[in-house]
């Protein structure tokens, strides 16, 4: 697509292309890439290597386990700062899922492990760059990470570098509901709570005894007390391992907790409730672990704006694109903290994430493609 063409003419030029876009996704799917197989992992990034090399320079980071991270660093037809797109190649999915949900398509839909999250989005990329005649209007540098799905615990110090070069993320997940785009997400946490007591015979001396499960149930009745949903913010003691015998005074409990927070002050209120947990006995004592690992995303100015462009876009496509929020993480929310308007949920219209039933509409691949293309040509 030329600076002179329009986005209904990148559409046209890419539904002739469904079939191929098809075929590179079900390549992609059957490139079993979970984010503890190593060699999953290096199958993938070498053929995401040979697809995306060709529009621009690469360069990896290395790392010790999980699968390296790279960059492909594509010149603008301008001197403005880069448009930032983020993909992850590591998905939920255990090596030999495969065996059982085979990538296949059916009635117009794709399906199989890892195709809606985010094998489709990928695919979208790429074939948005191949319908540019030329550059995108600014450099675009897309960044591959290898744990989004652990948390992007290697590779956030990385995006976060790279953003502050840029001007705007573009993030290629899976989208909401008829391909509306996350517009919002909330940031996430896991906390990690041990109580540890003192053991004791419940029968003969249950008096020298400090319980554990006594104090958990403290603990937890506090914790949920801290939910707000009217803000958006979720907490959940998940997980409760305790005790021991039935005949014994437990000493030691350990709570998994999950957080959500839609707002940056909500993330510090919830923060500094749960680094501040005293214990209710007297002898107990609470040591927390974890903490929120992705911030907010919220709607700031920079994000409606960009929405808003990429809205405009898609009328041009006869598509109301909308948008939304959601409870999900990803890693826009690190962009989106750093200031910068961050469109996420560019991948093709489907559903199932982490589900079995994960799906990809094969109509939708050109259009969001040419969205895309839409974008890099006009930002």
């Amino acid at each position: 697509m030329s600076r002179s063409s329009t986005v209904a003419e990148a559409r046209a030029a890419l539904e002739p292309q469904l079939g191929e876009m098809v075929a590179l996704l079900g390549e992609l799917v059957e490139i079993e890439s979970p984010t503890d197989d190593r060699a999953g992992l290096d199958r993938m990034m070498a053929r995401l290597v040979e697809l995306f090399a060709p529009f621009g320079t690469i360069e990896r980071f290395t790392q010790p386990t999980n699968g390296d991270h790279f960059v492909v660093r594509i010149p603008g037809r301008t001197e403005e700062p880069p448009s930032l797109a983020l993909c992850h190649y590591d998905t939920v999915w255990a090596t030999g899922s495969l065996a059982a949900n085979p990538f296949r398509i059916e009635d117009g839909i794709a399906r199989g492990p890892g195709s809606f999250d985010m094998k489709g989005g990928i695919v979208c990329l790429l074939y948005a760059l191949r319908v540019l005649e030329g550059p995108p209007r600014r450099p675009l540098w897309i960044f591959f990470n290898s744990d989004e799905e652990s948390g992007s615990h290697s590779s956030r110090a990385i995006i976060e570098q790279l953003a502050v070069h840029c001007a705007h993320a573009l993030v290629y997940e899976s989208p909401l509901t008829q391909g509306a785009l996350k517009t919002a997400r909330k940031g996430t946490g896991r906390f990690n709570i041990t109580i540890e007591g003192r053991a004791a015979h419940a029968g003969v001396e249950p008096e020298k005894g400090i319980s554990a499960v006594l104090e958990a149930a403290h603990q937890v009745m506090r914790l949920h007390g801290l939910n707000a949903l009217e803000h958006g913010t979720t907490l959940n003691v998940g997980v409760l391992h305790a005790g021991t015998r039935a005949n014994v005074v437990p000493a030691r409990a350990e709570l998994e907790v999950d957080v959500r927070v839609s707002r940056a002050d909500e993330a510090a209120r919830i923060e500094s409730a749960l680094r501040g947990l005293a214990p209710v006995l007297l002898g107990a004592r609470i040591n927390v672990r974890g903490g929120l690992h992705r911030p907010p995303m919220e709607r700031i100015p920079a994000t409606a704006a960009l929405f808003a462009r990429a809205h405009a876009i898609a009328a041009a496509m006869d598509v109301e694109l909308g948008e939304g929020a959601t409870g999900g993480g990803s890693d826009g929310n690190f962009t989106a903290a750093l200031g910068l308007g961050t469109l996420d949920g560019l991948g093709p219209e489907g559903q199932g994430a982490h589900a079995d039933d994960e799906q990809v509409i094969v109509a939708s691949l050109p259009r969001r493609a040419a969205l895309s293309a839409g974008l890099l040509a006009a930002l």
